[in-house]
């Protein structure tokens, strides 16, 4: 039967039984970097495709020079961790492979020196995480996006993810799905797990990365295929706050996110109210690609057989 399935302490087991000491210096200090991967199930295939899985890993041992990590696996190495592990847990649906490098030390003391590094992972069913058939209703939160030079906004470190539980949950009780942080100088910077983009006079327009955002692999998909397959251009600039309020389309990209189209922001209507043409389109190349329909983009699908 399938199982959320764990790589800890360099073996494989059942989620449920890797077990970490309490006293672990990432749980109380946040001494942590990870990633998140999907896995997209193709019904007719039989087969798992994996999503950037090396790109992911990149980005992870940057997060790691950051926090002062240096033994982690090599990148072909944790490529094929993370094959064996959706392999072993034999989900036939879509799936969330989560790999934490972190200070695995048990002892008390804020520092990142003289600390062990180790690395875990485990995949798990994952479906949905916005609604992304009828479209989201966001708002501006009224958290900011923490600076660079407090933590480093290009490195997903797990202590940052702070700023971004209180910007899901002020938007969840507030009646919305998902919330948007500004920066401290007020631009529109990303939603609490998700980079933006507003199609406006037919172009694409993003914060650029000055902006403190997270540079994320779905986000450079897609100014991929707007540029290779829709001829769309990208627009990398600041945005102002009530630029969303005017802008034709609008949507969030993310590993969990997908492509997930915005119909209302401060409970004012996007464009038409429904999903717009250009969001439509990228959608479908999306998850196509993903899905490992379109050879064109094989390279970035590791294909893993479910039995």
């Amino acid at each position: 039967m399938p199982t959320p399935y764990a790589y800890f302490e360099q073996e494989f087991m059942p989620v449920s039984e890797a077990k970490l000491n309490i006293m672990t210096h990432a749980l109380h200090y946040g001494t942590a970097v990870f990633e998140g991967i999907r896995g997209n199930w193709n019904e007719d295939e039989g087969i798992s495709y994996l999503f950037r899985v090396r790109e992911h890993y990149k980005r992870l041992r940057r997060s790691c020079r950051i926090l002062k990590m240096d033994h982690l696996p090599d990148e072909d190495s944790l490529c094929k961790i993370t094959s064996k592990l959706v392999s072993l847990a034999g989900f036939k649906e879509d799936v969330y492979i989560r790999p934490l490098a972190y200070k695995s030390t048990p002892v008390l003391g804020v520092r990142l020196h003289d600390l062990n590094d180790d690395f875990l992972a485990f995949v798990t069913p994952f479906g949905p995480y916005l609604d992304i058939e009828k479209g989201i209703r966001v708002c501006t939160s009224s958290w900011r996006r923490v600076e660079d030079t407090g933590i480093p906004a290009r490195a997903k470190v797990t202590g940052i993810y702070v700023n971004s539980a209180l910007v899901k949950t002020e938007a969840f009780d507030n009646g919305y799905d998902e919330g948007i942080m500004l920066n401290e100088d007020g631009h529109v910077c990303e939603g609490s797990g998700e980079n933006v983009f507003m199609v406006e006079d037919g172009r694409l327009v993003t914060p650029p990365s000055s902006s403190n955002i997270l540079v994320g692999i779905t986000r450079e998909t897609i100014m991929t295929l707007a540029r290779d397959e829709l001829g769309i251009e990208t627009v990398e600039r600041e945005i102002d706050r009530s630029e969303l309020y005017t802008c034709e389309e609008f949507f969030l990209t993310g590993t969990a996110a997908h492509v997930s189209p915005v119909i209302e922001i401060d409970h004012r209507t996007v464009g038409e109210g429904g999903i717009g043409p250009i969001t439509k389109r990228l959608m479908t190349l999306y998850f196509d690609v993903v899905k490992g329909k379109n050879a064109k983009y094989a390279e970035w699908c590791t294909p893993v057989v479910i039995d």
